[in-house]
């Protein structure tokens, strides 16, 4: 495994004086705030990686480094994979022993399974390469290294005028296409689990585990958030949610920017949260439990409702470990569903249940307005994928009903007959 983190890097420039060499802060660099940095379980740090972030950061215009957080969280995951048992460095001649070969086919296999969005897989693959030609560029490995073919691609377009232009590109045969795999699926690309194994779920996690994230579960499954919302919950917010004036076993949480919780895309908005799990959130933001990570915890979070036994917020690398030992102690106990699952599947199990829900009761229109706002969707497009999933559903079922009433008798004859 490799973890993530995030640093505050201030520039530095060595002075000598008195013949001794002294580093002290460079006035005319750059400060830059949360950059991101890849360390290995031994606590060593991937130096050539983190040379890289540093590099892209750095020609960053305007000093927004969004983008070198998204690539180095795909190269964390390289890294998790490569970590202990392949060098990134290794490239022998059989092109299908190389690393970064055997890491395409992982990620083509998590694709076609399902476990991960084809954009994704395309974006991890892209990361990967690209900290490949940087790390060449550098030195670090060796320019002659047999990594993969690249080859020329044309790329036409019209500019503004109407005049056809081209553009002229590498792309490397190791590159993977962003193909949809086969099958619907929702937002992200994931699929819903059965509201049973839901509920299996929940029932699991309550009695192993830690309780932040049983809670956490909890959330994803009966109101939809997404993790970056779920970690940046604070106490308060949780004490200030009320009641739905037409549902009152239903409680509001207000979401987005102005409630310092973390939305996609800074929509504004109300989590619909039962108040039986608004109950619980409060016992336990009360707990002892909770308070002793809290007295850990620094001054500016010590209101996060969540944090871990060091008091930190839980971060990316923290949440995947509890994620693949949860998976592993849920397949022990018979949940053979957990083998791939991926905790923003609990947001697509709510969106599918209350899409359903409101087919039943109100007219397809009603209904997706309802969904979007109760899912804090930006684009309507994407609530009518849980619409497009349900009648799919209701298709499938009325297929197989009718191939078992039409065809099951010229199926399950008496085949002794033929000599069977």
């Amino acid at each position: 495994m490799a973890n993530i983190e995030f640093i505050e890097y201030t520039p530095m420039r060595e002075v000598v004086e008195d013949g001794e060499i002294r580093w002290v802060p460079d006035k005319l660099g750059r400060k830059i705030h949360k950059l991101p940095q890849i360390f290995w379980d031994n606590g060593e740090p991937w130096s050539e990686a983190n040379h890289w972030a540093l590099t892209k950061a750095l020609s960053t215009v305007g000093g927004d480094i969004g983008t070198v957080r998204t690539v180095m969280k795909h190269l964390a995951a390289y890294a998790s994979w490569l970590y202990p048992d392949h060098d990134w460095r290794h490239f022998p001649m059989r092109k299908q022993d190389r690393p970064i070969v055997q890491f395409r086919g992982e990620l083509i296999a998590q694709r076609t399974k399902g476990t991960l969005a084809p954009s994704t897989a395309s974006a991890r693959m892209a990361a990967v390469i690209q900290f490949y030609r940087h790390a060449q560029v550098y030195g670090f490995v060796d320019r002659n290294s047999p990594m993969w073919t690249d080859r020329g691609v044309v790329v036409r377009y019209f500019d503004t005028a109407g005049f056809e232009r081209s553009l002229s590109r590498l792309s490397s045969d190791l590159s993977i296409p962003n193909k949809s795999s086969d099958g619907f699926r929702l937002e992200d690309g994931l699929t819903p689990l059965r509201n049973e194994d839901a509920a299996r779920l929940l029932e699991f996690t309550k009695d192993h585990g830690p309780k932040e994230l049983h809670l956490m579960l909890a959330l994803g499954v009966l109101s939809g958030p997404r993790i970056g919302t779920i970690t940046t919950l604070k106490v308060r917010d949780i004490e200030n949610a009320y009641p739905d004036i037409q549902a009152p076993d239903t409680y509001l949480l207000r979401v987005g920017p102005g409630t310092g919780v973390k939305t996609k895309g800074d929509v504004s908005g109300n989590l619909m949260v039962p108040k039986f799990l608004i109950d619980a959130l409060k016992a336990y933001a009360s707990s002892v439990h909770r308070l002793t990570r809290q007295a850990r915890a620094s001054e500016s979070n010590r209101e996060r409702l969540f944090l871990t036994t060091r008091g930190s917020p839980y971060e990316q690398g923290t949440l995947r470990r509890l994620m693949t030992d949860l998976r592993r102690d849920a397949v022990d106990a018979g949940l053979q569903f957990m083998q791939r699952f991926k905790f923003h599947q609990t947001r697509a199990t709510f969106g599918t249940w209350l899409m359903g829900m409101a087919l039943r009761v109100t007219n397809t229109k009603a209904a997706v307005a309802f969904v979007r706002d109760a899912m804090l969707h930006k684009n309507e497009r994407t609530t009518f994928l849980y619409v497009r999933f349900h009648e799919d559903g209701h298709v499938k079922v009325e297929m197989a009903n009718q191939y078992t009433n039409v065809f099951s008798g010229a199926v399950n004859r008496d085949w002794k007959q033929y000599g069977a």
